[in-house]
């Protein structure tokens, strides 16, 4: 792959696994230098650091926190900063997905899902903001066509990822001329790990317009798209859907 990257440092929250993964090995592939937040996926994470590293050495490493806990998340700016000495991308990645049927939603469950989804988010947004500034950097957020369109069962989910969507809009004008601000949505590129049977499944890849699956690897070079070849895109959501926020 081209070096469209080469030199600068990324950070990812939750970029061990699945889509996060992705994300991070395009990246890498590109050129960047990746910091991967975890939380609980150390195996994981120090796997893909490794295999990162084997390719091209020091230039991945791993931090763990709980993005729950506000007061750790300038200690990952720092991290990186210590590190690498720059950041030129911020991409809120982590997530926590499920559902809370009105009637058994808990202040748990309330504080989880608007936590990782919109707290985090803003605070580690506003930790990165002075370095991403410095470099004319990037903060490329992960929302969700259901930000836009309310998914059945998941209210609090769907509330957080649709503040997620209006953060992207605000910090856009808040941080510009210096920072672009983005967000990617995807659609139905890869499935929670439990909660949906294959008859739900095959229902929402039915009501896409190109009747099929996407994949992380679809979302990984939208994000490539923003932080190498858009520097006149800021405040956008790109839906990486297949056509199901078109499908009325």
């Amino acid at each position: 792959m081209e070096q469209k990257l080469a030199g600068k440092v990324v950070l990812i929250t939750g970029g061990a696994r699945r889509v996060g993964a992705a994300v991070t090995r395009h990246l890498h592939a590109a050129g960047a230098n990746l910091v991967i937040h975890y939380r609980n996926s150390a195996t994981e994470a120090n796997a893909l650091r490794d295999s990162l590293n084997a390719s091209r050495p020091e230039s991945a490493i791993t931090l763990a926190c709980d993005l729950l806990d506000v007061s750790v998340l300038d200690g990952l700016v720092q991290s990186t900063l210590q590190r690498f000495g720059k950041l030129d991308v911020l991409i809120n990645n982590a997530s926590s997905f499920y559902a809370t049927p009105v009637g058994s939603i808990t202040l748990t469950q309330w504080d989880d899902l608007i936590g990782t989804n919109l707290r985090a988010p803003v605070f580690l947004s506003q930790a990165a903001a002075p370095a991403l500034a410095a470099s004319d950097g990037l903060l490329l957020n992960i929302v969700d066509i259901h930000g836009m369109r309310p998914l059945r069962h998941h209210p609090v989910y769907s509330s957080a990822k649709a503040g997620l969507i209006m953060l992207t809009q605000s910090l856009a004008r808040e941080l510009a001329p210096h920072v672009r601000v983005n967000a990617i949505a995807p659609g139905p590129v890869m499935f929670p790990e439990t909660g949906l049977t294959e008859e739900m499944k095959d229902s929402i890849i039915e009501r896409t317009l190109l009747k099929r699956r996407g994949s992380p690897e679809d979302i990984a070079r939208a994000a490539l798209y923003f932080a190498s070849e858009a520097p006149y895109v800021t405040g956008q959501v790109l839906a990486v859907d297949g056509g199901r926020s078109a499908n009325t």
